[in-house]
C-alpha cells in the first residue's frame, strides 16, 4: 500500500476536506411577468405569478 511520505498538518488535511462544503450561488432567473430577480420553479415574490399564472396573492 502507499505511504505518505511527509506528514500531512491538520490545518492542511482540514482545509482539503472544508473545500468540498463551499456553498455556491443560488440560481437566479428572471420573472417574465414584472422583470424581477426570482428563484427558479418558484412564484415571484414581486408579483406573485408562476407559469403564467397568478399563483399567489401578493400585497
Amino acid at each position: 500500500m502507499a505511504v505518505p511520505k511527509r506528514k500531512m498538518s491538520k490545518s492542511k488535511s482540514r482545509s482539503r476536506k472544508a473545500s468540498a462544503w463551499r456553498v455556491g450561488r443560488t440560481a437566479r432567473s428572471t420573472c417574465p411577468n414584472c422583470g424581477a430577480s426570482k428563484r427558479p420553479h418558484r412564484a415571484c415574490a414581486n408579483c406573485g405569478w408562476y407559469a403564467g399564472r397568478q399563483a399567489i396573492e401578493v400585497d
